[in-house]
């Protein structure tokens, strides 16, 4: 890193994008900080035109420094799109120097704007860095949670909605089944007769009639007794059936 006089206004130090330049002390709005110089190169010389690096900077259409020797310490002055200083060119005089368009306090980075083809070329496919670029994305960020966040509970009301809705229908279900098995029940005709092994008597049914024989019953047969002995057993027999007769 250059050394700088103690009597600059400035110091190169570390910055979001990495080196840059600080002012040291304050700077008035339209005080000369800092001068961008460089080997001038010829366009019209093959050599020259062939030279490519970050630190060109054009004067005109033919003129243009290579500003990235290192005792240009105007080259670690970072772009901005809202910078509090700008570049003051004078083609004639084939020169560039950095004035302050506000006042910057000390500790202040000193910034300018590159340009549009510049930032085409080199920012605009990385993303700029500058405070201004930065605390857009911060702000598009904190709307683009806002939104999620704003999303998500428009989920969950309708979701709590819909289980609402889902449980109201529910209830209103059940209440009808209930309400019809009450209506059922208030219509049904009183019964008469008494509840006998699970079924209701009302005057229709056939009571069992006394000393009548069940059908179990008829299927039980009584075997009459055979004599098989002969003589006096068998005379038995058939004079108590003739005193029968």
């Amino acid at each position: 890193m250059p050394a700088i006089p103690s009597n600059k206004p400035y110091r190169v130090g570390r910055s979001r994008t990495g080196l840059g330049l600080f002012a040291t002390k304050p700077i008035k709005k339209g005080a000369k900080i800092i001068r961008y110089f460089g080997p001038l190169l010829d366009s019209r010389k093959k050599k020259d035109d062939a030279i490519e690096n970050k630190y060109l900077f054009e004067l005109n259409g033919r003129w243009t420094i290579d500003g990235s020797v290192r005792k240009n310490i105007a080259r670690y002055i970072n772009h901005a799109c809202k910078p509090n200083a700008e570049s003051d060119v004078n083609p004639r005089k084939r020169k560039v120097v950095i004035r302050a368009i506000k006042k910057i306090e000390p500790g202040e980075e000193i910034n300018y704007d590159y340009g549009t083809d510049y930032f085409k070329a080199y920012l605009k496919p990385i993303g700029c860095k500058c405070g201004a670029c930065e605390k857009k994305r911060k702000k598009k960020r904190a709307e683009a949670r806002a939104e999620r966040l704003r999303l998500k509970a428009k989920e969950e009301k309708k979701a709590l909605k819909q289980a609402e809705k889902k449980a109201r229908k529910k209830a209103e279900k059940k209440a009808a089944k209930a309400s019809h098995k009450n209506a059922a029940k208030a219509n049904a005709k009183p019964m008469n007769g008494k509840r006998l092994n699970g079924k209701h008597l009302n005057g229709l049914g056939r009571p069992k009639v006394a000393g009548k024989k069940s059908a179990a019953a008829k299927k039980i047969s009584v075997k009459p007794q055979t004599s098989v002995k002969l003589g006096n057993s068998a005379t038995a027999v058939g004079s108590d059936q003739q005193a029968a007769a």
